[in-house]
């Protein structure tokens, strides 16, 4: 079957923050491991999806992967401000990624996007090192924004973000 990308479900909100989780963690995206500080917020889906849209990508009952669509810089976006949506929190368990899940998952962020009135632009944050999510929004039409990019980790200079956006 196609891969299918709904809302989260609260009973999948536990398994979606582990798979997030475990995705970041396998890739060596957080710098403390399993004691990074931002472990806990991947894994708290309940809270973004009390402020925002959470995304699941399944197919046969099983889950690949999710996103977080946040409109209109609400208040779990990181970057977006007024008329601008973000993606944040995108993640696809390690067993399905080169399936197509991540480009589902970021095609339905873009629908919502440009379903949402008043949305300029559509915007998310990358680590330096997701080389493959690059060039995935850059087929998707992303453009780099470096006057944009920003450390959520001022004390240490190397957790430097990149920043994306696609203009509506």
């Amino acid at each position: 079957m196609d891969i299918r990308i709904r809302r989260a479900e609260p009973a999948e909100y536990t398994a979606l923050g582990d798979l997030t989780a475990r995705a970041y963690l396998d890739d060596g995206l957080l710098d403390y491991g399993e004691e990074d500080e931002y472990l806990p917020v991947l894994k708290d889906v309940a809270k973004r999806a009390a402020a925002a849209e959470v995304l699941v990508a399944v197919r046969d009952g099983e889950l690949l992967g999710g996103a977080t669509f946040v409109p209109d810089g609400g208040p779990v976006a990181d970057i977006a401000g007024p008329g601008e949506a973000e993606i944040r929190a995108l993640a696809v368990d390690h067993g399905a990624r080169g399936q197509g899940v991540g480009e589902a998952l970021v095609r339905a962020c873009v629908d919502r996007a440009r379903a949402t009135e008043g949305c300029a632009s559509l915007v998310l944050s990358t680590q330096r090192s997701m080389h493959t999510a690059h060039r995935l929004y850059e087929r998707l039409g992303f453009v780099r924004t470096p006057e944009r990019d920003w450390n959520p980790v001022p004390h240490l200079d190397d957790v430097t973000l990149l920043t994306y956006q696609l203009t509506l």
